[in-house]
């Protein structure tokens, strides 16, 4: 990952960087690493994700087909 510094403008080249990182999703990751998580905790943690992202898909995919539901 590169940001350039532009007439020796480096807070915005810091902002830059910052908004890299974020969207790379490594603050949260570094955010998880800091302490150990037992593989029970992991395991649940990413199911609890998948959980969440096949309800995502679903409600996109009624949305498309124009079904509402509430």
């Amino acid at each position: 990952m590169q940001v350039s510094v532009r007439d020796n403008n480096v807070d915005q080249a810091l902002r830059a960087m910052k908004k890299k990182l974020q969207r790379e999703g490594v603050d949260r990751e570094m955010k998880r690493r800091r302490f150990y998580e037992k593989p029970s905790e992991k395991r649940a943690r990413e199911q609890a994700a998948a959980v969440r992202r096949a309800r995502k898909l679903e409600r996109k995919r009624l949305e498309r087909d124009g079904v509402v539901m509430r």
